[in-house]
């Protein structure tokens, strides 16, 4: 009998209220008609859809203290709301609602309410319950909502004021006012948006107040989603991957990892590892060591105690941010820069651009949150003791590296001395008397070839055509391939074009060139750079013809014509703007309408080719007249670019003047109005605008001209504000196949060539990207941010 007692008791005893956690029960509500909520017995309060659940949960450091809190059920570990995370409370603390309808959460040893709001939230005793909504916000009654107190986290549908802050779990990120990122109390941000976000949906846009939204990588996925402010001071946008069962980050604020403030202490500099995203180490620059009492800091290994008895230390695209400690001056010269810091004994360095703008930064009393990054385009200046012995750290392109790696070279011994050296001079001396004759005999030769064909070519007047060249044709031979030049096909700025057969059967394009300058040697250097230009955008050159005053190239022939005859069908009225409609009757029936893979092939072969003659060539070449009419179609809708390489043959004025026959604005970049010094950008410019031809499939000069008479009004900007602002991309599709147009199937290829065309269209040339990167961004290799509205320029009358 007693043993029988020993073990009831020992039963009883071991059944404590921890093992009840092995039970979760699930509740819909919490009321006052509910016992008191403790820690241990393991209540989660569901959303109806059940998708999140609330309770509370052990704190991962201290598995004996507790916080209430709000997660995604799919993925418990996902936290995103939390009442008391700065105060946990133990497991025999417990959530109450008084008889008076109080909501406490109540801290056992002090009686402290440690449920957030603005003074105590009191309810109706009877009727008001806590519940967890299905859109994840808790709500007490209609007197509470977490969405309005927001912890580090914020969740689709979910309201941002201007007032809203979002602090990291870790306390030291504060994401302020809903549109910058701050360091713990610093009041500087180290990223910043123009216009304070406002609510993210489950689509992963992110609308700000000005109308505009930020897009994540997968937006147009309805996914479950989060905004959070990591630890580690970044803004990200979550989305949760089904397949695999995991959140993945789409988007996030900060993408240089570095210029994240408070990653490195003071004297330190980040630098990414160039391995693993997000992560980076703390480097100490020349004259500094790590300092021993605080983490990821450095201090001087020699202090400076006379001011005036230092010098500096470059370190190239090196940058200390800490602005509440810097100066931003606009000096002449670097000199004035130096003196400026070395005159200051508060003055621990400075930065400078050598960009010619005289961006000149001094730094005072502390280096804080440094970073390096090619980015930075400035070169710091660190003050240090004269006698300092350390080189600097940080080298960039500014100084030469060193290549070169010494080699040994040994000599073999020479033979010794023996009986058979007269018969080795003879055989020398015969071999040398034979190879001489052999020379001799070979330039006698080599001599009397040169003279014959020497005579020859002056005859012929071919002495300054480079060897390797294309073939020259005499003008009587083109005459009978073109039967009297009588098939036209084709006209341009440069001179007509004719079509013709050679005597082997091949169709040739026969250009007879109008206005070239130089003379016959200048003709034929250019004519040779243009016939040696290989690519599969680019239309082959055959030959010329330089004959009785005429300067004639022949090319391969196209047999689908130009791309204007595609795009501007006959029967266009006018745009896709609102009236302006397509007489579906009138339409070309020999031209087919080109769908959007097409045009997106055409776009991307364009660019590749001009890419190709601005950057690929060992003599690159500039276009100066990018338009559908140079842009040929073969017979799988291949792109080919023509008249490339003529523009030598023409002076800017022609050009001009060439171009303004076709409207006020054109395909001509800014810059040929300005008389600015014409680069590779004039090409870039040209190729935006046909691009945002092929996609609305009108004319930019021709919607101006035919409905609006306001010179105010110009083609890129009205189409920017069409697809950014309104966000009714539709709007500007060329509506021969607007109705063809799929969101999801071809929303990324007609966003990517919007974007791109936008940024082609800058007013600045410094702004408008090259073409090797405007290719990539049509391939979507590279990221394309949102561009800027495009500058509307005029023409002069003249």
């Amino acid at each position: 009998m007693s043993l029988f007692l020993f073990v009831f008791v020992f039963l009883l005893s071991s059944v404590s209220p921890s093992s009840s956690q092995q039970q979760p029960r699930n509740i819909s509500s919490f009321s006052s008609l509910d016992s008191p909520w403790r820690p241990y017995q393991n209540r989660i309060l569901l959303s109806p859809n059940s998708v999140f659940a609330a309770g509370f949960r052990p704190k991962p450091t201290s598995p004996n203290l507790y916080t209430f809190c709000v997660w995604y059920n799919i993925s418990k570990t996902t936290i995103f709301w939390s009442a008391n995370e700065n105060s946990p409370v133990n497991r025999n603390d417990s959530l109450v609602i008084t008889n008076t309808g109080q909501l406490r959460l109540v801290n056992s040893s002090s009686g402290v309410n440690l449920w957030p709001g603005p003074g105590t939230v009191s309810g109706t005793s009877n009727s008001t319950q806590l519940r967890l909504l299905d859109d994840g916000n808790l709500v007490y009654g209609s007197i509470w909502k977490s969405f309005e107190l927001p912890t580090d986290t914020i969740l689709p549908n979910q309201t941002m004021q201007s007032s809203t802050i979002l602090v990291s779990k870790n306390g030291n990120f504060r994401f302020r006012n809903s549109k910058e990122l701050v360091y713990a109390s610093y009041k500087d941000s180290y990223w910043k948006t123009d216009n304070a976000f406002q609510k993210l949906d489950e689509y992963g846009r992110v609308t700000k107040e000005n109308g505009d939204s930020v897009v994540t990588s997968d937006v147009g996925d309805q996914n479950l989603r989060r905004l959070t402010l990591d630890d580690d001071g970044n803004l990200r946008i979550y989305s949760f991957d089904t397949n695999l069962s995991d959140w993945t980050m789409v988007w996030q604020a900060v993408q240089e990892f570095c210029t994240i403030h408070g990653v490195c202490g003071p004297n330190a500099i980040c630098v990414d590892d160039g391995q693993t995203q997000n992560a980076s180490k703390c480097v100490c620059p020349s004259g500094f060591k790590p300092n021993t009492s605080q983490v990821n800091s450095c201090e001087r290994k020699i202090p400076l105690t006379d001011p005036f008895n230092t010098k500096f230390l470059r370190l190239d695209y090196v940058n200390f941010s800490g602005a509440s400690n810097q100066t931003d001056l606009v000096v002449k010269n670097f000199s004035i820069c130096e003196s400026s810091c070395f005159s200051n004994q508060d003055c621990l360095g400075f930065g400078f651009k050598f960009d010619g703008k005289g961006y000149c930064v001094l730094q005072f009393h502390q280096l804080l949150f440094g970073f390096w990054s090619p980015g930075t385009e400035m070169a710091m200046f660190l003050r240090v003791d004269k006698s300092e012995t350390d080189q600097p750290n940080f080298k960039g392109m500014t100084s030469l590296l060193e290549t070169t790696c010494p080699v040994r070279i040994s000599l073999p011994l020479p033979p010794e001395d023996s009986n058979t050296t007269t018969r080795n001079i003879v055989i020398v001396c015969t071999l040398f008397a034979a190879e001489l004759i052999s020379g001799a005999l070979f330039f006698w030769a080599f001599l009397k070839k040169y003279i014959k064909y020497r005579d020859m070519a002056r005859t012929f007047g071919l002495e300054l055509l480079p060897a390797g060249g294309p073939k020259r044709f005499s003008y009587a031979e083109l005459k009978a391939a073109t039967k009297d030049f009588s098939d036209l096909i084709g006209r341009g700025g440069f001179g007509d074009v004719y079509k013709g057969e050679l005597p082997d059967h091949r169709v040739v394009a026969v250009k007879c060139l109008k206005h070239v300058t130089g003379g016959d040697a200048e003709f034929w250097a250019e004519v040779t750079i243009i016939a040696r230009m290989h690519h599969l955008n680019l239309v082959r050159l055959w030959g010329f013809c330089a004959e009785k005053g005429q300067r004639i190239l022949v090319y391969e022939h196209v047999p689908n014509g130009s791309l204007d005859k595609y795009l501007f069908q006959v029967g266009r009225i006018g745009s896709s703007r609102p009236g302006m409609e397509l007489d579906p009757d009138a339409e070309n029936p020999e031209n087919p309408v080109l769908d959007w893979s097409i045009r997106y092939r055409i776009a991307l072969g364009v660019a590749r080719a001009i890419a190709y003659l601005h950057e690929e060539c060992l003599e690159w070449v500039l276009h100066c007249d990018i338009k559908p009419e140079n842009i040929l179609l073969g017979d799988d809708f291949c792109p080919k670019i023509s008249d490339f390489g003529l523009a030598k043959l023409k002076k800017k004025e022609d050009i001009v003047s060439m171009s303004r026959i076709r409207g006020t604005r054109g395909y001509m970049a800014p810059e040929w109005i300005k008389s600015d010094q014409i680069t590779s950008k004039a090409d870039v410019y040209s190729f935006g605008m046909v691009l945002l031809e092929i996609v609305i499939g009108v004319r930019s000069f021709e919607i101006q001209g035919s409905q609006m008479n306001s010179e105010d009004w110009y083609f890129p900007n009205w189409a920017f504000d069409k697809v950014f602002k309104e966000m009714k991309v539709e709007d500007i599709l060329d509506r021969h196949i607007k109705n063809s147009y799929d969101s999801r199937l071809h929303f990324d290829m007609v966003d990517r060539m919007v974007k791109t065309a936008m940024w082609c269209l800058q007013d600045r040339p410094d702004m408008r990207p090259s073409m090797g990167k405007v290719a990539k961004m049509l391939e979507g290799t590279v990221e394309i941010t949102e561009p800027k509205k495009p500058t509307i320029f005029f023409l002069g009358d003249e």
